[in-house]
């Protein structure tokens, strides 16, 4: 069972024969006291406890924003409706706290829930630099946003202007409390400082892959340093950040913390070159992904650098057709796919993610027991993502 899934529900009780009816049932099975399992339902524990932090501070928010006005509370009930998912961020702060020696499930919580609204903040701003109103197959806040107006009765151009403006400062305002979450009195003021530093580098780090990101539209898909970016733009302040808070507020050894850092910037890399490939040539059906928005939007991915450095002027052909057209069609996309996999793109990138996440659980490997077994589930869950 894989570290970041969902956890299991609880198996369906085996019936008793009827002449049986009044023997005393038999007894649960004992729990698993074993250092990993300890492990795991601690991160268990920090995560649902950082999940209702979230929810009472967007709670307390809209209570706070609607005596301004009901549109400054329906900003914040639009954030709560995006904020959530695998909670992989605040697992990972809770994993490498718990793992090294922490034992305070409120502070390392707060920390967690931190982490998920700074990620909850990018997300909305990265939807409103590529345009999107959509999120996970639902609306997001400027999706809702837009829903709203609408119904309002207000006009098409007003509505654009708005939609835009409210995701933006959406994403401002979910950053802003994610730096609150860590000026709490839960959080040891010893490490409060590191750990403010820490999250505002992620968030220099992220602005300047984000801007990469960006301008890699007006490159050449071959000359786009896509591996850099997903390091810049991913990497760090969802995976490296997370776990070297966890380590910050454990107040492990600078090694420790060391490795930690390495570990999530490997695994970071491979995590977005393995969500390049589902969003281009993914089972829809298995990943809930759509294999065309990457190749309308033209997103400048590693697949797309080497297909393009290694087409004959046939492939070439086919990438300069369809890649970037809005109205791509699934038929335009599978001949994309077809080139990607000719020249060789789909398997060197597979390549490149399986080498990543070795080194990831080979750095692993120096952490200390349950952290290093865990911190190798987390890789395989992540790196073996359904295609």
């Amino acid at each position: 069972m894989g570290h970041i899934s969902e956890r299991r529900q609880p198996g369906a009780m085996v019936a008793v024969p009827a002449r049986l009816d009044t023997a005393a049932p038999p007894a649960p099975p004992a729990p698993d006291r074993t250092p990993g399992a300890a492990l795991a339902h601690g991160v268990e524990q920090v995560t649902d406890t950082a999940a209702r932090i979230l929810r009472d501070l967007v709670a307390e928010q809209r209570r706070r924003a609607v005596a301004f006005d009901p549109a400054c509370a329906d900003l914040w009930q639009d954030l709560d409706a995006v904020t959530g998912g695998k909670l992989l961020r605040p697992r990972l702060v809770a994993a490498a706290y718990l793992g090294l020696g922490g034992g305070d499930v409120a502070a390392a919580a707060h920390v967690a829930a931190a982490h998920e609204l700074l990620h909850t903040a990018m997300v909305v701003h990265d939807d409103v630099l590529d345009h999107d109103e959509v999120r996970r197959g639902h609306p997001n806040v400027a999706g809702r946003t837009r829903a709203r107006l609408a119904a309002s009765g207000a006009s098409r151009s007003a509505i654009d202007q708005q939609v835009g403006a409210a995701a933006l400062l959406a994403g401002d305002a979910a950053l802003a409390q994610a730096f609150g979450l860590l000026a709490t009195g839960h959080v040891p003021a010893a490490v409060v400082g590191e750990l403010v530093r820490l999250l505002a580098d992620g968030v220099a780090t992220t602005v300047s892959g984000e801007l990469l990101d960006v301008r890699g539209a007006l490159a050449a898909p071959a000359d786009v340093d896509a591996v850099l970016v997903a390091e810049l733009k991913t990497a760090v302040y969802s995976f490296r950040v997370p776990l070297e808070s966890g380590a910050v507020l454990a107040d492990a050894p600078g090694a420790a913390r060391a490795v930690l850092a390495g570990v999530g910037t490997v695994l970071g890399v491979a995590y977005q070159l393995v969500d390049d490939e589902l969003g281009t040539i993914g089972d829809p059906a298995l990943t809930g992904k759509s294999v065309l928005s990457d190749l309308r939007e033209g997103k400048r991915t590693e697949l797309l650098r080497i297909a393009w450095g290694r087409a004959d002027p046939q492939q070439a052909a086919v990438l300069a057709t369809h890649v970037g057209r809005a109205d791509l069609d699934e038929a335009g996309a599978r001949a994309v796919v077809d080139v990607l996999h000719v020249t060789g793109a789909v398997e060197d990138v597979r390549a490149l993610a399986r080498r990543g996440a070795d080194i990831a659980r080979t750095l692993a490997t120096t952490l200390p027991e349950p952290l290093a077994t865990y911190l190798a589930g987390v890789v395989d869950d992540l790196a073996g993502r359904a295609r």
